[in-house]
C-alpha cells in the first residue's frame, strides 16, 4: 500500500524549516546521497534533570546506513553542560571534555517521509553553569570514514520554572459564531516567572478577532502572544482571547485548539526554527497591548502544580452544529500535440465550498483522485503523491513511478473553499487514438483512512482528459510547480506545525508537485 495515503502532509512544514537552510545540496545531487540532519535548539534549567532530545536524520529516498557514528561537539559549553546517552545500552563515549561520540552498531533505516531518530540524549546543566550560559552544539554524522551530514544547534542554560494552566473549555457553536476563551496560567514553581509566551495551536477554522501589538499573526490565525508581566511563585494570571469560528467551517463537526505557555527562552528555541521554515511570516498586530490580569485564588487552586510539561497546555474543543458542506469538483485537462510530443496534464479538484475541509489533526486525506490516461499516451513524469492504480485499493505501489495507464493521487489533508488542488502529470503522446479520452474521478472509494463521502454535488465528481492531435510540439512547459497558494501559507503559520515532531514533510513537499490555486 502506498505510504502517501498515510503521510503527514502538513506535519513538519514548520519544524522542518531548519532544513531549508541546511539543504544546500545541488538540485542535481543523487537522492541517495542527500542526507539531512537536525537537532532542536534547547534551553536546559539549572538544578534540574535536563531535557531529553535526539538528532533526526532524513533522506529523499528510503535509505539504510551501516557503520555509522555521530559526534556531538559542545566544547563551547564544556564544564557548563553535559550530554550523555539516555540508555546505558547505547555505545557512547567522551573522548575529550565537551565531546560525545556515539556508535550505531545496528543498521540505521531512514524512512523517506518520517526519517529516523538517532541516539536519545539527555542534556543537563552542571553545577558550574549559570543562567545565560550559551553555546553551540555541532553535530557530525559519519558512515565509515565519510562525513554525510552536519548540523549546528544552539544550547543555553536558564532558570527552572513551572508553568501550569487552568481548566480546559468546551463550546457549542455554529459556523460564523463569535466566542471568548478565558485562560489562566499559574506559576506552580518556587521562582518568580519573568514573562511568559502563549503559543497557539488552533485549527484553521478558529480565527483571531483582535490584532494586539504584543501578539503575532499569520493570516487570520494567531501564532503567539508575549506577556512581560512577572508572576510570583504560587500566583495566577488570566487573559481572555476573542475568536470567531470561520463561516467556511464544516458542519456538523468538531474543531480543536490549545495554548502552550512557555518561557521566552523556550519560545526563542521554537520561533528560530519557524523563522527558518519558509512558513508565512508572522506579523505583530497594530492594536492595543494585551495584558495579564490577576486571577482569583479559586482559579489558581483548580490547576495542576506538578512540573510535568503536559500541564503547560490549555485545551479547547468545539462542537460545531448546523449544516455547512462542501462541493468538490473534478478538474480535467485538454491537451494538444503530435506523436512524440510531451504534454502536461494538470488535473485534480476544486473545492467550491461553502466549507473548507481540514483533516490535518486526523492525518487523513480529504479525498482520493483517480486519473485514467487517454489511450495512446504514456506517463513519463509523475508526482510522488500519485501512484499506479489498477482499480482496487490493494494494487498501489510507491508513488512517482511512470508508465502506468492509471494513477491514484493523494491531494493532502486540507482543501480550502475556493481553491484548486492539482497535480501535474507529464505525458508522451505515442499514438493518436481517435476519440480516446482519459478521466479524473474524485471522491473515489477507498478501503482506507480518509476520503469524502458527503459531496454536495456528486454529478461533477468526474471530468475528462481530452487529447487533440496537432502538427506542433504539444502543450505544457515541462516544468513542475511548487506548492503555492494561500492555504499553504496559512497552514504553515499555525502553531501546531512547530509543535509537531515530524520534519519529513519538508522532504515530501519538495517532491510533491501539488499546486494550489486561489
Amino acid at each position: 500500500m502506498l505510504k502517501s495515503s498515510t503521510r503527514r502532509w502538513i506535519a513538519g512544514l514548520g519544524v522542518a524549516g531548519a532544513f531549508v537552510a541546511a539543504a544546500a545540496t545541488p538540485a542535481a545531487a543523487d537522492p541517495v546521497d542527500e542526507v539531512l540532519l537536525y537537532f532542536p535548539d534547547t534551553t536546559v534549567a539549572l538544578g534540574e534533570h535536563g531535557k531529553d532530545a535526539s538528532a533526526k536524520l532524513f533522506t529523499r529516498v528510503n535509505s539504510q546506513f551501516h557503520d555509522a557514528t555521530v559526534r556531538y561537539d559542545y566544547r563551547s559549553l564544556a564544564g557548563k553542560v553535559k550530554l550523555k546517552a539516555l540508555s546505558e545500552a547505547d555505545d557512547c563515549e567522551t573522548p575529550e571534555e565537551g565531546v560525545l561520540l556515539c556508535r550505531e552498531h545496528s543498521p540505521i533505516y531512514v524512512d523517506e517521509t518520517y526519517g529516523a531518530s538517532l541516539t536519545e540524549l539527555n542534556i543537563s546543566a552542571t553545577d558550574e553553569a549559570q543562567a545565560g550560559d550559551a553555546g553551540e552544539l555541532r553535530i557530525s554524522f559519519r558512515v565509515g570514514n565519510l562525513e554525510k551530514a552536519t548540523y549546528t544547534s544552539h544550547l543555553q542554560v536558564g532558570e527552572g520554572v513551572d508553568l501550569a494552566t487552568g481548566p480546559d473549555a468546551k463550546f457549542d457553536l455554529k459556523p460564523g459564531d463569535s466566542f471568548t476563551a478565558p485562560v489562566t496560567v499559574v506559576n506552580a514553581g518556587k521562582t518568580t516567572v519573568d514573562g511568559v509566551i502563549a503559543y497557539f495551536d488552533n485549527d484553521y477554522a478558529i480565527r483571531a478577532v483582535d490584532r494586539f501589538s504584543n501578539c503575532l499573526y499569520a493570516g487570520e490565525s494567531i501564532v503567539a502572544c508575549e506577556f512581560d508581566e512577572k508572576i510570583p511563585a504560587g500566583e495566577a494570571r488570566s487573559v481572555t482571547f476573542d475568536y470567531q469560528l470561520g463561516k467556511d467551517t464544516y458542519a456538523p463537526g468538531s474543531q480543536y485548539g490549545n495554548i502552550r505557555f512557555m518561557t521566552p527562552a523556550d519560545f526563542e528555541d521554537l520561533i528560530e526554527q519557524r523563522a527558518r521554515s519558509g512558513a508565512k511570516t508572522a506579523k505583530h498586530g497594530t492594536g492595543p497591548k494585551l495584558t495579564l490580569t490577576e486571577a482569583s485564588a479559586k482559579a489558581a487552586r483548580s490547576v495542576q502544580t506538578d512540573t510535568d510539561r503536559s500541564n503547560d497546555f490549555w485545551n479547547m474543543s468545539i462542537d460545531v452544529g448546523g449544516k455547512n458542506g462542501a462541493d468538490l469538483e473534478a478538474i480535467g485537462a485538454e491537451l494538444t500535440g503530435k506523436v512524440g510530443a510531451e504534454v502536461t496534464a494538470r488535473v485534480g479538484l476544486r473545492n467550491n465550498g461553502p466549507a473548507t475541509l481540514d483533516r490535518h489533526r486526523a492525518d487523513s486525506q480529504v479525498t482520493f483522485v483517480d486519473v485514467t490516461l487517454p489511450a495512446g499516451t504514456r506517463a513519463v513524469e509523475v508526482p510522488e503523491n500519485c501512484a499506479p492504480f489498477k482499480g482496487d485499493g490493494t494494487k498501489l505501489t510507491d508513488g512517482g513511478k511512470p508508465g502506468a495507464p492509471a494513477y491514484r493521487c493523494f491531494p493532502g489533508v486540507f482543501a480550502k473553499a475556493g481553491e484548486e488542488l492539482t497535480n501535474e502529470l507529464r505525458l508522451r503522446i505515442e499514438e493518436i487514438v481517435p476519440g480516446a479520452s482519459g478521466t479524473v474521478t474524485i471522491n473515489a472509494p477507498c478501503e482506507c483512512t480518509g476520503g469524502f463521502k458527503d459531496d454536495l454535488k456528486p454529478a461533477n465528481d468526474t471530468a475528462k482528459i481530452l487529447l487533440t492531435a496537432t502538427g506542433g510540439q504539444g502543450g505544457g512547459d515541462g516544468g513542475s510547480l511548487p506548492i503555492t497558494g494561500e492555504s499553504t501559507a496559512l497552514i504553515a503559520g499555525i502553531g501546531a506545525l512547530l509543535l509537531a515532531a515530524g520534519v519529513g514533510g519538508y522532504v515530501v513537499a519538495r517532491r510533491r508537485k501539488t499546486r494550489f490555486v486561489a
